[in-house]
């Protein structure tokens, strides 16, 4: 079955395996007018509540069979499912109150005071608002670098996240993509190269705090030394994308520190991930001085400024993730983040045992390997992959037993390819350093040392 038929609708053995194609999905999906007659509507209600029930059964299938994307499934809504009846909007600038009333600003507020104590940055020097995913908040952090420095160029590893080229499009900025090393960190000898040859123009430096596919982190501290080294001291902006990591980080025993006492102008998360609030949001905190410069105008009808990158806000993604991080507090938050360090350690060495190359960035939650060949294996664990790898992110609801399982799967598809003389284990040694990779060749040369 060709890859864009394969349904959205799978459902595991349990369900019977049963798989519609694309078409015949969207056929079901209709929008059509309600029928006459109280029989046909009885009926009509009826093909409802089924298609309903048969997509419960569908997420529910997915969800047990979802390693492949840093979502969180640890979703307990608890009594906020109460506000599910109000339309909360929080419209325009968090700090300046609106005329719209429907909102949960006072919650925002407390999530924005939270994560600017845990990067180091007082109460009346930072700015920053609830957005509606990661890519939001690297959209406001490059524009206001884009602001401040008009004629400057974006600098970004190659392994950042399609965001940032995403901006850098949108804005019309020049972006320049430096080098990486196969663990995805950026290469600070072709940065320091490429400042060089644009010494003339101001520095916006995109830093990654966790690339999409290896979770690698570029190291803050050589950046800023690179930049004042170059000579652009007092000419850059950075922005940090901490999409996932960048809640790691501070939690983690001597990992590099993300602070606002260091030179950054702003730094983006997301909130459906590690803290697994039910709708994508996330978090932009930048100094309150840079602010300015987006020259937000006052909207006379809302009675409030325009300076975030969306309008209209989700209110319920505060109030969930105020209701997380009060749930939990720092040592909730440290426990979950070291059972997923132990869990990906355990993945790694799981999958090496059974002749499958991997690799995981000591801080990272990331478990890189080989690509499966199996195109229903990789779309049942809904893996995410790039090129000749694929990887699991290993959450708060992936359980070891999980892990097993997906393991043990895997196991048993290399070693039917294994029993065909043709296949061989492929090297992934540029992927994931030539230490990590299991081909044949390597092995050989392992062993004569």
């Amino acid at each position: 079955m060709e890859a864009s038929k394969i349904s959205c609708l799978q459902v595991d053995e349990q369900l019977d395996s049963v798989q519609f194609s694309l078409t015949n999905v969207a056929k079901r999906y209709v929008i059509d007018e309600p029928p006459e007659g109280a029989q046909a509507v009885l009926k009509r209600q009826h093909g409802i509540d089924n298609l309903l029930g048969h997509f419960r059964q569908h997420l529910q299938e997915r969800s047990a069979h979802h390693l492949g994307h840093p979502l969180g499934q640890k979703l307990d809504v608890g009594p906020l499912a109460q506000f599910q009846h109000f339309h909360i909007n929080n419209i325009g600038d968090p700090f300046v109150e609106s005329n719209y009333g429907i909102h949960s600003r006072q919650f925002e507020y407390a999530v924005l005071d939270w994560f600017a104590h845990l990067w180091e940055i007082p109460k009346d020097q930072y700015w920053g608002y609830v957005t509606n995913g990661g890519s939001e908040g690297n959209y406001h952090g490059l524009l206001v670098g884009r602001e401040l420095y008009p004629e400057g160029i974006i600098y970004a590893s190659r392994d950042s996240h399609y965001s940032i080229f995403k901006a850098a499009k949108m804005y019309r900025v020049q972006c320049i993509q430096i080098d990486t090393s196969f663990s995805g960190e950026m290469r600070y000898d072709h940065f320091r190269t490429k400042l060089l040859e644009n010494a003339r123009r101001p520095a916006i430096v995109n830093v990654n705090i966790g690339t999409t596919v290896k979770g690698a982190i570029d190291d803050l501290d050589e950046i800023i030394n690179t930049l004042e080294n170059c000579g652009f001291r007092d000419r850059f902006y950075i922005h940090c994308d901490g999409a996932l990591a960048g809640l790691m980080l501070p939690f983690i025993k001597q990992a590099p520190k993300i602070t606002f006492i260091k030179p950054i102008g702003s730094i983006s998360v997301s909130g459906h991930k590690l803290l697994g609030c039910p709708t994508p949001c996330g978090v932009v905190i930048n100094r309150l001085k840079d602010i300015d410069v987006l020259k937000s105008t006052n909207i006379e009808y809302i009675a409030s400024n325009d300076v975030t990158i969306s309008g209209s806000r989700n209110g319920q993604s505060p109030m969930f993730l105020w209701y997380k991080l009060k749930s939990m507090g720092y040592k909730g938050i440290r426990r979950e983040i070291e059972a997923c360090l132990r869990n990906a350690r355990y993945l790694t060495v799981r999958l090496k045992n059974v002749g499958i190359s991997a690799f995981m960035n000591s801080q990272s939650i990331i478990v890189v390997f080989e690509k499966p060949k199996d195109d229903v294996f990789v779309q049942k664990w809904q893996l995410a992959y790039a090129g000749n790898v694929a990887h699991v992110v290993v959450m708060p609801h992936v359980s070891f037993e999980m892990l097993g399982i997906f393991v043990e799967e895997l196991a048993e598809k290399r070693y039917a390819l294994l029993q065909d003389k043709e296949f061989s284990i492929p090297c992934v040694a540029m992927d994931i350093g030539q230490e990590n990779c299991l081909y044949k060749l390597h092995e050989n040369i392992r062993s004569s040392l």
